[in-house]
């Protein structure tokens, strides 16, 4: 019994990539250089972007899904648009194919809770792809709050608009890593949801400021928006005993600490390590399946965020009205 247990550990891991386009292509890129894993292939209808990604990394090209599956992989990550997640997700999980799909999880709350229930029943690994969880700056955090009783957290992810969206705003697209990050930081649900969105020059919201409530007390907000010119990625937190801002771009974290009656403080720059989020990630999605033991990232907490997500888009407060940017004024006279 040990000694099959011995070889099943040693033996390389089969994996395979659904979807290749930007994310999808690094998953398969990582993969094909993971320890004990082997990149058996990449499936993706644009036959240009599977044959580059398959030359690239020297593993085998299919237009979708069977043909991969065919080839007897052990795991698959499912980085294809999110509308055809569950259908993918179905494919590989009926023939005992463990699952990594990136977030969010599904369109809705309803399909999300489908996969979990058919991943529970084929007993296959179920992660959702919530890579922020990886970023040593986010894991410093964690761990300088770790005992610490939270007041408030507050999180800015900005940037400019993205050619490659079309089918969803900064909610889906930007603000689940961040609902994912509050629920994770605090150990609690959030409970209360006050979103502001508008579409100022896109077909759907490109800003959106969220404000939550946990069920442990915990005030969030959330900055996001693609009207910002330049990338910006921060983190603070404030405890009964700290303040702490990450920022998740540079690395840096720093505490401040020792406050005093007279405004006085102390201040630390934390130690943050330089392990690639997505290979950290994906390292947790093989070990969870050698070790038999539930995903860094659950089905469950995927479609909890995906939730919160969907009340920020119900409850806008009004209905978004689009403002396009005058042109410059002429001047006549």
């Amino acid at each position: 019994m040990v000694q099959a247990a011995k070889r099943d550990a040693d033996r390389l891991l089969r994996v395979g990539v659904v979807g290749v386009g930007v994310m999808g292509s690094n998953h398969a890129r990582v993969f094909a250089d993971l320890p004990g894993v082997r990149l058996v292939g990449v499936a993706d209808p644009d036959s240009k972007q599977r044959d580059f990604v398959s030359r690239a990394l020297g593993c085998s090209a299919f237009s979708g899904v069977e043909p991969l599956l065919a080839q007897g992989v052990d795991a698959v990550t499912i980085a294809a648009p999110t509308h055809l997640h569950r259908e993918l997700a179905f494919c590989c999980i009926e023939r005992g194919v463990h699952v990594l799909v990136e977030k969010p999880i599904t369109p809705s709350v309803e399909e999300g809770h489908a996969i979990i229930a058919a991943a529970r029943h084929a007993g296959v690994a179920l992660m959702v792809g919530h890579v922020e969880r990886f970023n040593p700056t986010v894991e410093a955090i964690k761990d300088a709050i770790c005992d610490e009783d939270i007041l408030s957290i507050a999180i800015t992810r900005v940037g400019p608009f993205p050619p490659r969206m079309s089918n969803v705003g900064v909610v889906i697209d930007l603000a689940v890593h961040d609902i994912d990050l509050i629920r994770w930081f605090t150990d609690s649900d959030i409970v209360e949801v006050q979103p502001q969105l508008s579409n100022a020059v896109a077909e759907r919201e490109d800003i959106a400021l969220l404000q939550f409530r946990t069920a442990s007390g915990v005030l969030a907000h959330i900055n996001t928006n693609w009207l910002t010119p330049f990338k910006a990625r921060s983190v603070t937190i404030a405890t009964r005993n700290k303040y702490i801002m990450g920022d998740l771009l540079t690395r840096q974290v720093t505490e401040c600490f020792g406050f005093q009656p007279d405004g006085s403080y102390s201040m630390r720059h934390l130690s943050v390590g330089h392990a690639e989020p997505l290979r950290a990630e994906l390292q947790a999605f093989v070990a969870a399946i050698r070790d038999g033991k539930e995903p860094a990232v659950t089905g469950e907490e995927g479609v909890a965020s995906l939730e919160i997500a969907i009340r920020c888009l119900e409850r806008r407060a009004t209905p978004s009205v689009s403002r396009r940017r005058p042109g410059p004024r002429r001047l006549t006279g």
